[in-house]
């Protein structure tokens, strides 16, 4: 199994909603990949870092940076960035529209 797809039956394991991974290979991106997905509560965004930590981290995974609040969580894999946010947070910043028009970008 890919890592994205680890990471996003993680997510799924322990209930994140609306999980979504963007491919951005070749889109002058900092990070190759991203995945966005909802928490449905204030600690669960920490329950689900805790859960990717203690699967991910036995597996050769790399944990470059955490940036926490109680409505957004940024995990920095270096190549993968991921994205547990707040419904309001994720509705508010429009992050799946963001990573959408960089998707769609065509390269020169």
């Amino acid at each position: 199994m890919d890592r994205i797809a680890k990471i996003k039956e993680l997510l799924d394991e322990k209930k994140a909603l609306d999980i979504m991974d963007y491919d951005l290979r070749d889109k002058d991106y900092f990070v190759d990949y991203v995945i966005v997905a909802t928490t449905m509560a204030d600690k669960h965004g920490a329950a689900l870092l805790d859960h990717l930590k203690k699967t991910l981290k036995p597996m050769g995974e790399t944990f470059l940076g955490i940036d926490e609040s109680e409505d957004w969580i940024v995990i920095d894999l270096g190549d993968i960035l991921i994205h547990l946010m707040s419904e309001e947070y994720r509705a508010k910043y429009q992050m799946d529209k963001f990573l959408e028009e960089i998707k769609s970008r065509i390269r020169p």
